[in-house]
């Protein structure tokens, strides 16, 4: 792809300071917001809800989407929308036990979140084929492909996953559809080109945007330099 965009994660922002942050990040171009949000189910960890996803749509003038890893995703994308998300990603390996646990199965899933009226995308966790959800495809605006274990900010990518987005952007072609595939885990400076090269055209970066070596605007200027 010829564009791409970078979405910030802020698990790893200063909480204290997330207004001055989401203003020097979005000063340093056109982005999306990446905004994660665990149950302490899906994942162990627990994050935050929906009074952040509040706080940060209003503000940014830039697209909000939550990357919903949660056991019962159905439950929350009435609340998340509500809050200022416009696009719903919700984990394919939760909707395929959401069956057993009580919930909606796949297909309920993907209508639920489109009558929010918000865009829709599928994550997939690295032990996830893309086979799985080729017949989706026509159905979502979005794949995230996890190349870390989800749950955990500061992993290392798992370079050998990026085969994934090769092969998702090949059947996006192939079925001329306008997919949108992002990368999430690991993102930085050293591998941020291999991703784009990939087929990725939206870069989740956490860490690489927001630490203590420099500001998310210098950081983010940074990321872009080494992918273009």
């Amino acid at each position: 792809m010829n564009s791409y965009l970078i979405a910030p994660s802020i698990l790893t922002a200063d909480f204290g300071r997330l207004a001055n942050q989401i203003e020097a990040a979005d000063a340093a171009g056109p982005l999306v917001w990446h905004l994660d949000v665990m149950d302490g189910h899906f994942v162990p960890p627990l994050s935050f809800g929906t009074e952040i996803i509040k706080a940060v749509s209003e503000l940014t003038d830039n697209l909000v989407e939550v990357h919903a890893m949660v056991a019962h995703p159905t439950e929350h994308f009435d609340d998340f929308v509500e809050a200022g998300a416009s696009r719903l990603i919700f984990h394919y390996e939760a909707a395929m036990e959401a069956p057993n646990l009580g919930g909606p199965g796949l297909g309920e899933t993907i209508l639920r979140a489109r009558e929010t009226g918000s865009e829709v995308g599928i994550a997939i966790n690295p032990g996830t084929n893309i086979a799985e959800i080729e017949e989706l495809l026509p159905e979502i605006q979005q794949v995230t492909v996890m190349l870390i274990r989800p749950g955990w900010g500061g992993q290392q990518m798992n370079p050998e996953l990026l085969d994934k987005v090769t092969e998702l952007r090949e059947l996006s072609t192939k079925l001329n559809l306008s997919l949108n595939i992002e990368v999430d885990g690991g993102v930085k400076p050293d591998n941020a080109k291999l991703c784009i090269d990939a087929g990725a055209n939206i870069l989740v970066a956490g860490s690489a945007v927001f630490n203590h070596d420099s500001t998310p605007q210098e950081n983010l200027n940074k990321l872009r330099k080494f992918v273009t």
